[in-house]
């Protein structure tokens, strides 16, 4: 059922009963949602590697928390390899949406992701540092940032930046899907060194931009997460670093890191007041 079909419902069962027709419509929608929303996350054209990270990612129950919903314009930051892009844009596609990408200054996607019969007709923006505005004021729905704001932290003004232009791309009412490496219950380094940031600084990042936190999950959590590693949160997968710099060193042990998985993680949704 397309995004046409159901308003076609929702004007039929309106003049007939309009009582309750915005009820079974939204009963009608959430499953639909639910329908196109599995049929992503569980597409063969996921790259395997991508596909073996869901039971540390939780993809299906993350996005439905968030509140991914048909027809929506999603703006997702630094895709990188394209996890979430291999999801997102398939669904947007499916539910005759829109998937902008806003990649790193300077990066590209992917060259599969051009596929426009598998993947739509992706948008794509830069975000930096000194980029300009990501999209037109108001014209996304939903914005994702995952385990990225860490990154931005060295940099003064960064962070402060980014919440700001989020602000300004998501409609009234949208949301900022946030998902973060947690260094709670111990205190957050100084610039998120070690890839962890507390809770509440990101929560207090993002109400100073005007956004209000609507809800909090532990889908996301790790337990196993002891959050004092060698080389911080990139010592675990998936990055598995095992040398400061340079070449990976060859001698060293990822055994236990690997038993761990991957990181403990906030998951956040705000919404940008109606």
């Amino acid at each position: 059922m397309r995004a046409g079909a159901i308003a076609a419902l929702f004007a039929i069962l309106s003049s007939i009963a309009p009582m309750r027709a915005d009820a079974v419509v939204a009963g009608v929608a959430g499953v639909w949602a639910d329908g196109a929303l599995s049929a992503a996350v569980r597409s063969p054209i996921r790259d395997p590697k991508n596909v073996a990270r869901d039971r540390f990612r939780h993809p299906q129950e993350s996005l439905s928390f968030w509140g991914l919903r048909p027809g929506m314009t999603i703006l997702e930051i630094w895709p990188s390899g394209g996890y979430w892009t291999e999801i997102l844009a398939p669904y947007a596609k499916a539910t005759g949406g829109k998937y902008v990408a806003a990649v790193e200054t300077g990066r590209t996607l992917p060259p599969k992701f051009a596929d426009k019969s598998t993947y739509g007709a992706i948008q794509t923006t830069a975000f930096g540092k000194d980029s300009g505005p990501l999209v037109p004021p108001g014209s996304v729905d939903f914005l994702l940032t995952a385990r990225n704001i860490h990154d931005w932290m060295p940099t003064p003004g960064w962070p402060e930046k980014g919440m700001a232009d989020f602000y300004a791309a998501l409609k009234p009412g949208g949301i900022l899907a946030v998902e973060q490496h947690r260094a709670d219950p111990r205190p957050m380094k100084p610039g998120a060194s070690d890839g962890y940031m507390s809770t509440a600084y990101v929560v207090q990042l993002a109400e100073k931009a005007g956004f209000r936190l609507e809800d909090k999950s532990e889908i996301n959590a790790n337990p196993k997460d002891t959050k004092d590693y060698p080389f911080g949160v990139w010592t675990l997968p998936p990055t598995r670093r095992s040398a400061a710099g340079g070449q990976p060193d060859p001698n060293f042990d990822h055994s236990k890191y690997d038993a761990i998985g991957e990181s403990d993680r906030m998951t956040l949704r705000f919404r940008k007041p109606a």
